[in-house]
């Protein structure tokens, strides 16, 4: 009778207009690997303020799962490959336990709050704090280390600066083999896309791959200031645990 292959659960806590759907693209190039879109998404919007103004929210709220604790329940009993890599936004994590952590491999991909809000406001108008997860992340990261979960921090200019060797050192932390297949995809959407794609995955959807890193040069809008100073000191301490 042949040993069961054990499943590797990665757990991606990112911010939003991250590079969090490339990955997710990436990751599904891999044969030994399932790939699953923000499964906490209603969630989260069954229990924030943030329902009315999230586009696409009802729809999410009807097709997806409401209940965290049985989307939790979902994301370790599920299987069917080696590599299970579960897309998630880290302000979703709201009245939840997070000892279910401990049971993979924790990824937190944080940006440039300067480059997020530009992207960000262009679908959400005025975000707050709890829309963009910079303090949730932080505190994400001191709840892994103080009870020694397994974790990893990527920061998106420096995986698009170098891609191969950011995925390379990834998966090296997440003790799965770099496959190169990740380096590259089909243009178009993925079935597993959420059915919030049509307003937040153009780009990626006419990608074939992570695209070069362009820095911003556009105008930051003075209303989104305050919060950018909320954010900055909360992105540079994650920053500095980086690889």
């Amino acid at each position: 009778m042949s040993t069961p292959i054990p499943t590797k659960r990665l757990f991606l806590w990112s911010g939003p207009r991250n590079i969090s759907t490339a990955l997710m693209y990436s990751f599904s190039q891999r044969k030994d690997c399932l790939v699953e879109d923000e499964p906490l998404y209603a969630h989260y919007l069954s229990r924030s303020p943030a329902r009315p103004y999230h586009p696409a929210s009802e729809l999410i709220l009807q097709e997806m799962e409401n209940d965290g604790q049985k989307v939790v329940q979902h994301m370790l009993s599920k299987s069917g490959k080696p590599v299970l890599f579960f897309k998630n936004m880290t302000h979703h994590l709201i009245e939840l336990d997070w000892a279910f952590m401990q049971q993979g491999m924790n990824v937190i991909l944080t940006r440039n709050p300067r480059e997020m809000l530009l992207s960000f406001s262009k679908v959400i108008a005025k975000p707050v704090m709890e829309d963009v997860g910079y303090a949730m992340q932080w505190r994400l990261l001191q709840y892994l280390k103080v009870n020694e979960f397994p974790f990893v921090v990527v920061e998106a200019k420096k995986f698009l600066l170098d891609p191969e060797k950011q995925l390379r050192q990834l998966c090296m932390e997440c003790n799965i083999p770099f496959d190169p297949n990740m380096l590259a995809w089909k243009p178009g959407p993925l079935p597993e896309d959420g059915c919030w794609a049509s307003y937040w995955y153009q780009n990626v959807h006419r990608s074939t791959g992570f695209q070069q890193y362009t820095e911003k040069l556009e105008e930051f809008p003075v209303q989104l200031l305050p919060l950018y100073h909320e954010c900055e000191p909360l992105y540079q301490k994650l920053l500095a645990y980086s690889l």
